[in-house]
């Protein structure tokens, strides 16, 4: 077989980004927009990757479209176990990164004992190729694991978090041009664009005003992120397919090989590594010392997807609906008209009669109970109720309690 993996130029770093980005986001608008949960989702996922794997080794060279297919199909798998395991499992994430770290490190170390190399530029056999991509889908776990685990540490925003990963993938790439290893240098990098397209994501999807500990960004939401970031990637796509200039043959016979830089530079270049590594323990350990608060948990939102107007409460007492109608209408009414007071009083007594009713609502439908629970949930959120943040502008509140009145029929 020819090599089949793409040569490592700047197009292939641009279009990993494009990836992990739309990888990120299209999950998410799965889970959260259409209510699949995290569980549902990374089945779903997990076939879809067996499917387009089974298609890549298949093939006898590289072909763009299938390899950054499941690239970007491996993105989207690797996130979601670690979210499962933070999310769903409660490992802590310092746990789910040190355990990834670990797995990593077998399979370089397996993967070298077998082909006495790690080099991306000699991926011309089924064992190299099966190596290749079990480490990249142990890289994307990886990354989600210890990206996460950097925001917990110190409540970053997405758009401040962009640039920790984008710092050290240039001080790499300086490493590596000062004479690093090569391997080492690709591995570090690629698991580093994880957390920066993660983050450009959650940036560019994310609400312009959010609860404490969820992101905010430029609010594009999930779906308009995943359409731009896929259509970039076509694009890239249908260019790299046409010049092939990301095949390592059409590379080599268009590029003179550079000289190898010497064991002096390249253990200079891993002493850099070393201080490069301290640095960033210092300044998450400073960021993690001032105060903040962390990421809220990914919530699996299997059976809270929105119902149709009244359908959730269509199995509960009239009374007892038209009571919570009538205290949600008196909280927008003083919304609308600038009596905040009266409006979080309103919400605050709407949370007491539904939290007094749950007992008896929720044997009567736990669907369409859970549906309503998280957007009344929403609501309280705006008005700071039960949630550590103040209070947020009033046409978010209006936002959200017209959701819920809507919900109620």
């Amino acid at each position: 077989m020819l090599n089949k993996v793409p040569e490592v130029t700047v197009w292939f770093w641009v279009i990993k980004v494009l990836c992990t980005t739309v990888g990120e986001s299209f999950a998410d608008w799965i889970n959260m927009k259409l209510g699949v949960g995290l569980v549902n989702t990374a089945w779903i996922f997990t076939a879809v990757f067996a499917g387009v794997l089974v298609v890549q080794l298949r093939l006898k060279r590289y072909v763009p479209l299938p390899y950054w297919l499941t690239v970007v199909v491996v993105s989207v798998t690797g996130t979601l176990y670690t979210d499962i395991l933070t999310d769903q499992l409660d490992v802590p994430l310092w746990i789910s990164s040190a355990v990834f770290s670990v797995l990593l490190a077998v399979v370089f170390g397996v993967w070298w004992l077998r082909e006495h190399t790690l080099s991306i530029h000699s991926v011309t056999t089924l064992p190299r190729e099966s190596f290749y991509w079990l480490a990249v889908l142990v890289t994307f776990a990886l990354g989600t694991a210890t990206g996460d685990w950097t925001l917990e540490l110190t409540g970053w925003s997405p758009g401040v978090s962009v640039l920790l990963p984008l710092g050290l993938i240039v001080s790499i790439t300086l490493l590596w041009r000062y004479g690093a290893n090569p391997v080492l240098s690709f591995w570090l990098a690629y698991i580093l664009t994880r957390p920066l397209g993660a983050n450009i994501g959650d940036w560019l999807a994310s609400p312009k005003v959010a609860q404490p500990g969820e992101p905010t960004g430029l609010d594009l939401g999930t779906f308009a992120t995943s359409l731009i970031f896929l259509g970039l990637i076509l694009a890239t796509v249908v260019y790299l397919t046409l010049t092939r200039s990301d095949v390592t043959e059409t590379y080599e016979a268009t590029h003179t090989p550079q000289a190898g830089a010497g064991l002096r530079r390249e253990r200079i270049a891993l002493a850099g590594f070393g201080l490069l590594a301290v640095a960033t323990g210092a300044l998450l350990f400073w960021a993690h010392s001032r105060p903040h608060v962390g990421p809220a948990p990914e919530a699996d939102n299997t059976s809270a997807v929105r119902m149709a107007p009244g359908e959730a409460v269509k199995k509960f007492p009239s009374a007892k609906v038209d009571a919570l109608r009538t205290l949600a209408s008196t909280s927008l009414k003083d919304a609308r008209s600038g009596n905040a007071k009266g409006a979080r009083a309103a919400a605050q007594s709407l949370r007491d009669l539904w939290d007094a009713d749950q007992d008896s609502l929720q044997p009567l439908d736990s669907t369409g109970w859970t549906s309503i629970d998280a957007q009344m949930d929403k609501v309280l959120g705006t008005f700071g109720i039960d949630h550590a943040n103040p209070p947020m502008p009033p046409a978010q509140q209006e936002k959200e309690l017209n959701a819920l009145l809507t919900d109620m029929g």
